[in-house]
């Protein structure tokens, strides 16, 4: 393989898309080895067809403001690849969205689905849209809007969105409600639902739920457990949430909640009604975190900071992408941070990696670690298609086998000789395999 040549070959043809770009990298680095010892991936060209999506969907999204003026935003979709099942990704509503960060990742969709052992394939969509500030009225003719033109192109069998950064219960009910209107169909187009109309039960705390049980695999390598262990976290919606109330109640303690205006560090830890408090500042729509300080004042805020200058055993980035820097990664190795595990995608930058993997801490990349969101998506899938729901007892333990499997596989490909596991590696084979074998068997199409 020549990385080089197909990294200078990309670049040329999608100049600008960073983010892209190192999801790519990263990936090829991994597989170089086990994609030279199978001569068959290279003459059907499996690495050519990987890398480029199947199809990108573009279009505008007018929509009125509460003054009834008119505003226009883009929209997308990028259907990335099928070939183990319907394109399977979520919505992410944020000024930051462009064709770079959802292509990238789309990519990083395809080999986390393919992990879950459930029949999905990647995709990702979303908009420039940004529903901070805006009023429930405003936000429901912009999803109708953006509904209006993806339609055509999704379906229970086709392509299933979900829900990403700004799109939750509320912008999926907005999103479904339209979608219905149109096709005049109740089906399981759409995951992330509401309990009431075929949603599943613990979809929301998947993702973090899932990560926990990751680390916790991660730590019974190890011979050890979470319980007593102390963890910084950065964000503060649905993953933060959903890891916070795992530790707990697996006898860990949360330092730290982040936002994009700084980070809380509560040394009593942050349990009970501090993370029904999370839920509230989820809600309110704003991107703070700085009450927190105000409602339980032995917390601390500081300023414009990352949570990474905390003093943890165990650290979950659970915000967005290339959060966590080369700085960042040695005060957590300074700090005797002994495990780092990715509740976002691509959190950490690829000079933060090389520091984890160098000072042999416990690395996981989040399309291993937070797979457990869209593995409960795809239960939801499987809800929907039965016309029934499982207790949330049930859709737990699923999604704990799910995570158990995840991990067996990343240590039984990332393994390296000194006993150290290369999660990335091990995550990046193991989710390529599957999709290429896939490719190969189906022709080239």
């Amino acid at each position: 393989m020549d990385i080089e040549r197909i990294m200078n070959d990309l670049e040329k043809k999608h100049p600008g898309e960073m983010e892209y770009h190192q999801a790519v990298r990263e990936v090829l680095e991994s597989i170089e080895e086990v994609y030279d010892e199978n001569p068959q991936f290279e003459s059907a060209g499996i690495l050519d067809r990987v890398i480029e999506p199947d199809r990108i969907f573009t279009f505008k999204v007018p929509w009125a403001d509460d003054n009834g003026n008119v505003q226009v935003n883009l929209g997308y979709r990028v259907q990335f690849n099928n070939a183990i099942g319907p394109y399977k990704g979520g919505l992410r509503f944020h000024p930051s969205v462009n064709l770079s960060i959802l292509k990238f990742l789309g990519f990083e969709q395809v080999f986390k689905n393919s992990l879950t052992t459930l029949p999905m394939g990647g995709g990702k969509g979303g908009s420039d849209f940004n529903p901070k500030g805006k009023s429930n009225a405003e936000i429901m003719r912009f999803c109708q809007s953006f509904m209006l033109e993806l339609w055509q192109f999704i379906g229970p069998d086709t392509d299933v969105p979900a829900g990403d950064i700004g799109v939750g219960g509320r912008e999926i009910g907005f999103l479904y409600g339209m979608y219905k209107k149109l096709k005049r169909e109740h089906t399981g187009v759409l995951t992330g639902k509401g309990i009431n109309w075929g949603g599943s039960l613990i979809r929301p705390e998947a993702t973090g739920f899932g990560a926990v049980y990751f680390v916790k695999e991660m730590l019974t390598s190890k011979g050890e457990s979470i319980d007593g262990k102390t963890f910084a976290l950065s964000g503060f919606g649905n993953v933060a949430w959903g890891a916070a109330t795992k530790i707990n109640q697996l006898g860990g303690k949360v330092l730290t909640i982040s936002g994009p205006d700084g980070y809380i560090y509560d040394p009593d830890g942050i349990s009970g009604e501090k993370i029904e408090y999370m839920l509230e500042l989820r809600a309110s729509n704003e991107d703070i975190v700085k009450p927190y300080s105000y409602e339980f004042p032995g917390a601390k805020f500081f300023q414009g900071k990352r949570p990474w200058e905390v003093k943890c055993d165990i650290a979950l980035p659970c915000a967005t992408e290339n959060e966590l820097g080369k700085e960042d990664a040695q005060n957590l190795i300074n700090n005797g941070c002994t495990c780092v595990a990715e509740g976002a995608n691509m959190p950490s930058t690829p000079e933060a990696i090389e520091m984890f993997q160098e000072a042999k801490v416990l690395f996981a990349p989040g399309k291993a670690v937070n797979a457990g969101g869209v593995a409960t998506s795809g239960l939801e899938m499987s809800q929907n298609a039965m016309k029934l729901g499982w207790p949330s007892e049930e859709v737990d333990e699923r999604l704990h086998h799910i995570m158990i499997s995840i991990h067996e596989t990343c240590m039984e490909h990332g393994r390296e000789d000194d006993g150290y596991v290369n999660y990335v590696k091990g995550a990046n084979i193991a989710g390529f395999l599957k999709v290429a074998n896939a490719m190969l068997d189906q022709g080239v199409i």
